[in-house]
């Protein structure tokens, strides 16, 4: 996984926790309280998923609750300051979750060793109801859960996002 995902929940828990949950985290994760994830580095997906779980422990929440936090962090504070282009090219939170598959596409082209997951798209019969298929070896469809909502809120968009399997998430526009 690349360290950016890493840099993102370690400004979340700084910012909104402390340095001292930071690196009560890291060590709970068996790292060192001065272990540096750089952005564009590889990290092995079992050690990021430590520190997630590690995270979790130290701030007495569930793992649900962080990929909310973490959702709505990555896209309306990390992601504005990183890449900030990938927003102001979409109006509402439909095109915008409409093109996250191309913008992974693009990514794994332009990012070595990028692995970004890849999303398949259903509509069901109202045409505000969107299943976003989640395609990865990682596991981590609670996370699409959160950013979807976080999405909503950069949009200023009203969604009902639930997940509805291990690969699916529900995604309900107003």
């Amino acid at each position: 996984m690349k360290g950016t995902i890493v840099k993102c929940l370690e400004e979340l828990v700084v910012t909104q926790f402390g340095q001292d949950k930071w690196e009560k985290s890291l060590e709970g994760a068996g790292l060192s309280t001065t272990t540096v994830f750089w952005p564009m580095s590889d990290f092995d997906d079992a050690l990021v998923m430590q520190v997630v779980e590690s995270v979790c422990k130290t701030l007495g929440i569930s793992l649900i609750q962080a990929a909310d936090a973490f959702g709505d962090y990555w896209v309306n504070v990390y992601s504005q300051k990183m890449y900030p282009l990938y927003f102001t090219q979409h109006t509402t939170a439909r095109d915008f979750l409409l093109d996250m598959n191309n913008v992974h596409v693009a990514m794994t082209r332009t990012i070595e060793n990028a692995s970004p997951p890849r999303f398949r798209y259903e509509w069901l019969d109202d045409d505000k109801t969107l299943i976003m298929h989640y395609q990865s070896h990682r596991g981590l469809v609670d996370f699409v859960v959160g950013l979807a909502k976080g999405v909503g809120k950069h949009y200023q968009e009203d969604l009902q996002v639930t997940r509805t399997g291990s690969d699916k998430v529900k995604i309900v526009f107003a």
